[in-house]
């Protein structure tokens, strides 16, 4: 019988060298897509005993614990990570512990990929294909923004100030790999206010 193996859509990749900001994938996370009414008590409790932690409940928020991360998409789903050796058990887990409240829990961990851009200048990186500002005060660490990014859906996580997590779909792994290696090209950073200060 043939088991299913996972293989990363960027497999072929490496951590960037030519960069400006190392850019480099996290594919071992996996993800979970949960579903329920966030003002419904009982399922909130429920998740939260299986979980360990609080679903956030404002909207681009993040709660983390331990190696369980919970993303915030809207108010009534939350992307759960963790490590991706866990996240069927833990989807299986969900769906047991929620058995009766109107949820879904699923494993989606192939669905997406993660490209995680580190250092200085990370927002400036971004903010070339996106129109949002990154240096405005709201986009601090635990802050989820879905977004079109390089005229594709995106999601970004800021991790710390300077690391930020891009999550986009399987299919356009590659094709966002290129263009962050691109924007983050050595001799190529934007100095957005270079008379500040």
């Amino acid at each position: 019988m043939l088991e299913a193996r996972y293989e990363s859509p960027l497999a072929s990749r490496s951590a960037s060298t030519d960069t400006s900001v190392t850019i480099r994938e996290i594919s071992e996370r996996g993800m979970i897509d949960l579903r329920g009414a966030a003002t419904d008590k009982k399922f909130m409790a429920a998740a939260k005993a299986t979980l360990g932690v609080d679903l956030p409940k404002a909207p681009r928020t993040s709660t983390t614990w331990g190696d369980i991360k919970v993303l915030w998409l809207s108010p009534d789903q939350w992307l759960v990570t963790c490590p991706r050796a866990k996240a069927q058990e833990l989807a299986d887990q969900l769906s047991k512990d929620l058995a009766g409240i109107h949820s879904l829990a699923v494993n989606v961990s192939d669905m997406r990929a993660i490209i995680r851009l580190e250092g200085e200048g990370v927002r400036e990186v971004l903010m070339k294909g996106s129109t949002l500002d990154l240096t405005d005060g709201d986009y601090t660490p635990g802050t989820v923004r879905r977004m079109r990014f390089a005229e594709i859906a995106a999601l970004l996580s800021i991790v710390e100030d300077n690391v930020i997590d891009v999550y986009v779909f399987r299919s356009y792994a590659d094709y966002t790999w290129n263009f962050l290696v691109k924007a983050a090209r050595k001799g190529s950073e934007v100095k957005l206010f270079p008379n500040a200060g």
